[in-house]
């Protein structure tokens, strides 16, 4: 089937009260496990890259193997820009064929955010290209994005609330205290405020910075309306753990497909295993 838009799945998330799991891609493998991993739960998915991984990859290679992966798939497959920083880039991703994009303008004041992710909505949604924007700062670092934990700014309520009155986003990602890379303690998330920003906002919420994060602290914040659920750390811990292992008990082993296909193999347990704690198994 075709690429479908992130606010399809979103919609149909928060009426199931489940979240969707979306996933960071890098290379051709990634996108294999992500689609099969989906498969073997029979779920919706988003396979989502970030600047850093169109600048590995390409554009339109990511979108070349993730529309072949859709086309093929059995399931319903968005294709997300994650963390768009301009105008520019959400509309090269909208023309290369992304059905679906991030504009992050949390590190600008929010009238300045507003209005960035008007002109991204303005070009988007006569083409049918969901959106997702951001409020507030999420800690650690992400490709080239970084911010300092003690830049990290909470998302504020009746900023979200005002935010999303005046851009009509389908979907916000806040920020509870999640960070992106891998944590150095337990992270603690602010469910209060999530509550209250759920309370004030009526779209689907998003939860970055995810790897890392207690599977009961993920359950509970689906519970009070997070709809999409970012990860991307953990596939990478899988995948170079897998890689690692095979090295280190065959060092003379040089056929690429015999290093990197056990990773393929860990990234596709560990997606199944986040699909399971987000509740979407066999909601495809």
């Amino acid at each position: 089937m075709a690429l479908v838009t992130v606010n399809e799945l979103l919609q149909k998330a928060e009426a199931g009260k489940y979240a969707v799991g979306a996933f960071n891609c890098n290379n051709m493998e990634i996108v294999q496990a992500i689609i099969a991993a989906a498969e073997a739960e029979n779920a919706p998915v988003i396979i989502q890259a970030s600047q850093g991984a169109i600048k590995y990859a390409g554009l339109e290679w990511i979108v070349g193997m993730s529309k072949i992966a859709a086309e093929q798939a059995k399931i319903p497959v968005a294709l997300h820009l994650d963390h768009g920083t301009s105008f520019e880039q959400c509309v090269q991703c909208i023309r290369a064929g992304f059905s679906s994009v991030m504009i992050d303008g949390s590190q600008y004041p929010l009238e300045e955010n507003i209005e960035l992710t008007n002109r991204v909505l303005a070009v988007a949604r006569p083409v049918g290209v969901s959106v997702e924007a951001e409020l507030g700062k999420i800690g650690g670092t992400e490709d080239d994005i970084t911010v300092d934990e003690k830049d990290a700014m909470y998302t504020d309520p009746e900023e979200a609330r005002e935010f999303v009155e005046r851009t009509n986003v389908d979907s916000l990602a806040v920020a509870i205290g999640t960070a992106h890379g891998q944590y150095k303690g337990e992270p603690k998330l602010d469910f209060e405020r999530l509550e209250k920003i759920k309370s004030l906002v009526k779209i689907p919420i998003v939860l970055h910075g995810s790897s890392g994060v207690p599977d009961e602290a993920i359950q509970r914040a689906i519970s009070l309306g997070v709809c999409k659920v970012n990860i991307d750390t953990n596939i990478r811990e899988a995948i170079t753990g897998a890689i690692r292992k095979v090295l280190n008990e065959k060092p003379n082993e040089i056929d690429p497909r015999k290093i990197i296909g056990p990773g393929r193999e860990a990234a596709i347990e560990v997606i199944r295993e986040k699909i399971r704690i987000f509740g979407s198994s066999g909601k495809a």
